[in-house]
């Protein structure tokens, strides 16, 4: 009878704890989805992204801002890089968006690399954009950093010695 009764107990305690859980759990989506002029933000940025990766510099030159560097010039610094943006999920996870104001918001994100090193590298950085006409616009020094172009640091890796 003892058994029976804690067995109910546990039963009940069970049944009423998982709603909170779900409720929470829906609360927490809620939270994490982007509003509007987040989205936008994502997008864009994604765009840029995808424009690099694709080589289409031209297009590409017109999402940037800021830089002293032509078409031609900016194309080949960026074909030339060490690194490129991986393709799809790798391209950019966790990201959060902050809006300043209606023409500036900082992405922060986990971005993926494809390039000097084998598989895939990530980047978690924060990157300022502004609000350029009708499309969000990255610096072409942000951009550069993200290339890798900004420092040229030597990666060294390690390789045991081999026996003879």
């Amino acid at each position: 009878m003892r058994r029976l009764s804690l067995l109910t107990l546990a039963l009940v305690l069970i049944a009423f704890s998982v709603p909170p859980a779900q409720a929470r759990r829906q609360k927490q989506v809620q939270y994490q989805s982007p509003s509007g002029g987040e989205q936008e933000v994502l997008r864009d940025f994604e765009k840029i992204l995808d424009l690099w990766r694709d080589g289409r510099y031209a297009e590409l030159y017109d999402r940037t801002s800021g830089g002293k560097e032509g078409k031609e010039r900016f194309a080949k610094r960026l074909a030339s890089a060490p690194r490129k943006p991986a393709c799809c999920w790798e391209k950019m996870q966790e990201a959060r968006v902050s809006l300043k104001n209606d023409r500036a918001a900082t992405l922060r994100a986990k971005l993926g690399f494809e390039g000097s090193v084998s598989g895939t590298e990530f980047v978690t950085k924060g990157i300022k954009l502004r609000r350029d006409e009708n499309a969000w616009v990255i610096s072409q020094s942000d951009l550069f950093s993200l290339a890798n172009l900004a420092k040229k640091r030597t990666r060294y890796k390690y390789l045991p010695i081999q026996p003879k």
